[in-house]
This record gives C-alpha cells, sequence and structure tokens, in this order.
C-alpha cells in the first residue's frame, strides 16, 4: 500500500487565499455541537480553532447549563444554548451553515447521541465527527453510509478501536474503513494519516509528543470544520488541518517545550503559522 507524505508545498496549495473585496458571509458560516457539564474546555477549544483558522461565523451549539460559561469564555463565536428536549431545533437552524462539527465533549447521554445520528441524515452539509460524536456511531456505522455529505472522523486509536474492534489500528485499516463507508477517516497519532474515501492514505509529518494533552485535537477539529466552510473538500480540509496543527505543536515546543506547551498556547500561535504559509489572494 502506497502512503504519500502530505508537505509544507502541498498544504500552501490548498490552504485558501483572501480577497479585498469580501464579507465574513464569504468565508464560512460553520455550527459546532459541542461540550457538556464539566467539559467546558473542550467546546472552548473547537470553536476558538475554527475562529482562528479563518472562519466567517462560527456558532457553537452548547446544552444549557454550560451556556453561562462559554457565554463568558468566548467572544467571537454565537453561543447559542439548548437542552435535551430542543436539540431538533438548534440542529434545524444548523441546516443553513457550511459544515458542521458534532461531539468534542458532548458526552455520552442518549439525546446526544440521538442527535449525532440525526445530524448525519438530515444536515446537508459535510460533517466533523470528533470525540463523542464518533463514540455515537457505535452500533451505527452503516448510518455513514447513508449521509448525503461527506462525513470526516478525527478519532485515536482509542476511538477507533472501540468504533470497530481493531487494537493498534494502521494505515491500512483507516484506508480501509474509509473506503468501505465512503467517508475521510483521520486517525490521529504519533504519525497521522488521512484516508479518503477512493482508498488514498497520506501522512502528516508535522507534530510532536508535547500535543498529546486533553484539548488538543479539539483545536484540530475547529480548524478542519473551518476548512471545509472555507471551500477545501473535506479530505483537503482534514490533510491541511492536521498540517497546520502540527505545525503549531512544532512552533510551540521549541518555544516553550514538549512538557509545558499547551492547546492554548498552539491557538495562540496558529495565526502567525498561517502568516508563514499563505498571503495570496484567491
Amino acid at each position: 500500500m502506497q502512503i504519500e507524505r502530505f508537505t509544507k508545498a502541498q498544504a500552501d496549495a490548498l490552504l485558501p487565499g483572501r480577497k479585498p473585496e469580501t464579507s465574513k458571509n464569504d468565508y464560512g458560516r460553520v455550527w459546532a455541537f459541542c461540550g457538556s457539564s464539566g467539559y467546558t474546555g473542550a467546546p472552548y477549544f473547537a470553536a476558538q480553532g475554527a475562529v482562528r483558522m479563518g472562519s466567517g461565523i462560527v456558532t457553537l451549539a452548547v446544552p444549557t447549563d454550560i451556556y453561562p460559561i462559554l457565554a463568558v469564555k468566548l467572544n467571537e463565536p454565537v453561543i447559542y444554548p439548548y437542552t435535551e428536549d430542543s436539540w431538533q431545533d438548534a440542529l434545524h437552524r444548523a441546516e443553513r451553515s457550511a459544515a458542521c462539527l458534532i461531539g468534542s465533549g458532548l458526552g455520552h447521554f442518549a439525546a446526544f447521541r440521538e442527535l449525532t445520528l440525526t445530524a448525519l441524515t438530515s444536515l446537508p452539509c459535510p460533517i466533523v465527527l470528533d470525540a463523542d460524536g464518533i463514540n455515537a456511531l457505535g452500533g451505527h456505522i452503516d448510518k455513514l453510509c447513508s449521509t448525503a455529505h461527506p462525513v470526516v472522523l478525527t478519532p485515536h486509536a482509542g476511538e477507533f478501536s472501540r468504533l470497530t474492534g481493531i487494537d493498534h489500528p494502521t494505515a491500512e485499516d483507516a484506508a480501509a474503513f474509509a473506503v468501505r463507508y465512503g467517508c475521510v477517516l483521520l486517525l490521529k497519532g504519533h504519525r497521522t494519516v488521512v484516508a479518503a474515501p477512493d482508498g488514498t492514505v497520506t501522512c502528516n509529518t508535522t507534530g510532536n509528543p508535547g500535543m498529546a494533552k486533553g484539548g488538543s485535537g479539539d483545536v484540530l477539529a475547529g480548524m478542519i470544520l473551518s476548512l471545509i466552510g472555507q471551500g477545501l473538500r473535506p479530505v483537503d480540509a482534514a490533510r491541511v488541518g492536521a498540517w497546520l496543527h502540527g505545525r503549531c505543536g512544532d512552533v510551540c515546543a521549541n518555544r516553550l517545550s514538549e512538557y509545558g506547551m499547551t492547546p492554548t498556547d498552539m491557538l495562540g500561535v496558529l495565526p502567525g503559522v498561517l502568516h508563514e504559509y499563505n498571503t495570496r489572494e484567491w
């Protein structure tokens, strides 16, 4: 099986440029369903990942019990509160988005599982499933085959193993999954791989062990969400997102050490990393 190394030149070529005569509506309206009681960091990191990646409008849908916390922590995103009985209305509003993220810190409650499974068949836009959004697929993987638009899954090895029963998954396992279910699979690890529905696999070469901290994957999910909202194909969004995310980690490790760096630090260096890559217009 051939695995292509994804390069800086490829990331630069794919990263969207910016025209002078544009507004926030030109850079993607995206929604994220994230967070639950006790898990307020995940929605923060996911939303900020999308904002820092350049999304025009980010709407973060969160359960009402954590709404006050996120409303104070976040300035740029729109915060939309919902209850276990009103998630259908929130999902209906998300139908106008360019892309949707589901799962970061969402929890294992029955209502959230139903939200995830309903979104797969009802939302008319690409979906990114992370963390508990992936866990919600347990016993329902075939739902991936009935979606109208591409789905990107971003599991680490443990989440992929729970979903498939495959221990110590490989790039070959990722490719087989992507082909079988017609999705994009980003398998996080020492060398993150991105598998496309056609079986193509790329290997990311940025990143370091300092990124192995809670919240890092949420930042990545938000970045991928943003890139899809800005017009990239889901598979390209996953590849570029992984590359830039790893580059942020490398910058932080160089400045702060792998021990002391945090996902917050990665968000802080993302604008500078983007400045390294792309200054051209569309």
